[in-house]
């Protein structure tokens, strides 16, 4: 059984494909990488490394030759974008003749008002209108996305939020890469829906946690979404960025993320590795 994924060499599908080649052998896992050349530890490690850009339908019916089973990483990039680069790898997968797509999506991706749901929503029907047996790992939020502000605190800053008392399922990129890794090379996942959330916490229990792990008070500041668009763009955000991480406080204040699921622990058959241990290792990694 031939398994191949996209975005190979990015921060989530690096730890996927090290996830499968603990229980997959290199000769049956191909990677679709818009520049090979920076795949080149993989294809050391025996893996297909092949050229697939999202951008160059051609050269996905190369990359998705011989594929059974395609795990679909959403792309990078504005919404018009992703939905274009998505639908052509979907129509890749067709023509490639792929048995089983899993994709990774947003949480609560058909109801959702996160302003990114819409690329994940369109590209899920993609899918469903493909005839392809697929699975959604509609993943909530990383931990990893909060480094920023993680280091913003140890350089002495309060934990600063528009989000109110929304609560998010924060859970480390290392879980879920396992959880897709798990659909991806295992059996009886066709046409599934995961929500993949760890237990919904406020800003105020995230940054109790973050307080433990330092040993001082993190004290949260909650300000209105102006004055966290200035501050965030005082702190080097690009302008452009702005309204990106002003819409995702908002979203977690009208609750896009507040998902309450068992679906991770069922795939990962374990406990989610806890924050403490998460953000430990985090910060030593930022450290590093």
């Amino acid at each position: 059984m031939k398994i191949a994924l996209t975005g190979a060499t990015g921060q989530l599908g690096s730890i996927v494909v090290d996830t499968l080649l603990t229980s997959v052998s290199a000769n049956d896992l191909i990677v679709s990488v818009r520049n090979p050349e920076k795949a080149e530890n993989l294809r050391s490690r025996g893996v297909d490394v092949r050229h697939g850009d999202f951008d160059k339908p051609e050269t996905l019916d190369q990359a998705f030759a011989g594929v059974d089973r395609l795990l679909i990483i959403s792309a990078d990039g504005d919404n018009d974008t992703r939905i274009r680069q998505h639908k052509a790898a979907v129509d890749a997968a067709v023509r490639a003749g792929v048995g089983f797509i899993a994709y990774t999506s947003a949480a609560n991706a058909a109801d959702s008002t996160l302003f990114l749901a819409p690329v994940h929503r369109i590209t899920e029907e993609f899918i469903r209108e493909s005839g392809i047996p697929y699975s959604f790992l509609r993943n909530n939020w990383y931990l990893e996305n909060e480094s920023g502000t993680i280091q913003s605190v140890l350089a002495g800053a309060p934990w600063l939020t528009s989000a109110g008392s929304g609560k998010v399922g924060w859970a480390t990129r290392a879980d879920y890469a396992q959880a897709a890794a798990t659909v991806l090379s295992g059996e009886g996942h066709e046409n599934t829906i995961y929500e993949l959330s760890g237990k919904p916490i406020t800003q105020e229990e995230f940054a109790a946690v973050l307080a433990e792990v330092l040993g001082k008070d993190v004290p949260v500041q909650q300000v209105d979404d102006a004055t966290y668009a200035e501050v965030m763009l005082g702190a080097g955000v690009p302008e452009g960025a702005i309204p990106i991480v002003v819409g995702i406080q908002q979203a977690i204040r009208e609750g896009a993320l507040d998902v309450v699921s068992n679906d991770f622990e069922k795939l990962l058959k374990r406990p989610l590795t806890p924050l403490s241990q998460g953000i430990s290792e985090l910060i030593k990694q930022t450290q590093a």
